[in-house]
């Protein structure tokens, strides 16, 4: 997010584009070595390529099908594309989820045993479709992907959020994730909710975007560090 602006001020769209993708790809690897540490190399792998797999399987349905985002489409801009889903977009799920994972692992700790997945689950759902009341409104801006019938959020239909979460629900019932490094993925999701605000509502135009964003994905990381601080 410090790298877009930069990138676009002196060289223009295709600096921006390339800034999207080494920015994604470095906090993919921090992501992937911090899950290393605590898991080791195979589960590691096992979960990254999971989160790759059934992610991409689901954007390429969703964008030959509308199910379950609605009807939308990715545009050429963002390269190199497997069956026109640009591969930052699964990148941009594995990125994201662990972080997502975390919040809700932090959130969750202090729940009854007996609701402890489910709240997970919901949780973790409701972390990375936070995310998205950012992502989707600036990408849509910057024409990355249109959809065939806007919505009343910023020009995306609600519909888009409601997959969000079920595909978020989806994929982590299907791994199950063990025990995170909970504060490391936790400081970067909190670097991205700060950095996004303040990119959208400072240097990309899209102030309401990034009031909204800001309020959910703010009021879930803060929920986060207050169960961490209270449990230790």
């Amino acid at each position: 997010m410090v790298s877009l602006p930069i990138a676009d001020w002196p060289t223009g769209w295709s600096a921006l584009l390339e800034a999207i993708t080494v920015g994604v790809s470095i906090t993919v690897l921090l992501v992937i070595g911090l899950l290393w540490k605590k898991w080791g190399a195979a589960t590691t792998l096992q979960v990254a390529g999971s989160i790759l797999i059934l992610s991409w399987v689901v954007e390429v349905i969703g964008s030959h099908t509308s199910m379950p985002f609605g009807n939308y489409s990715y545009t050429d801009a963002l390269q190199p594309q497997i069956l026109n889903v640009p591969i930052q977009i699964p990148l941009g799920w594995l990125m994201m989820l662990p972080p997502s994972w975390a919040v809700a692992q932090a959130i969750s700790v202090q729940i009854n045993p007996r609701w402890k997945f489910p709240a997970f689950v919901t949780i973790s759902a409701l972390a990375m479709t936070a995310w998205d009341l950012f992502l989707d409104p600036m990408m849509v801006t910057w024409e990355l992907w249109i959809w065939d019938y806007p919505g009343s959020y910023f020009g995306i239909p609600w519909i888009n959020f409601l997959g969000w979460m079920l595909v978020t629900a989806i994929i982590t019932i299907f791994i199950r994730p063990g025990r995170l490094p909970v504060v490391p993925l936790l400081i970067i999701y909190t670097a991205i909710w700060l950095l996004k605000s303040a990119g959208l509502g400072f240097f990309w135009g899209l102030p309401g975007a990034a009031f909204v964003g800001s309020v959910v994905m703010g009021g879930l990381t803060i929920l986060a560090w207050r169960a961490l601080i209270r449990k230790n």
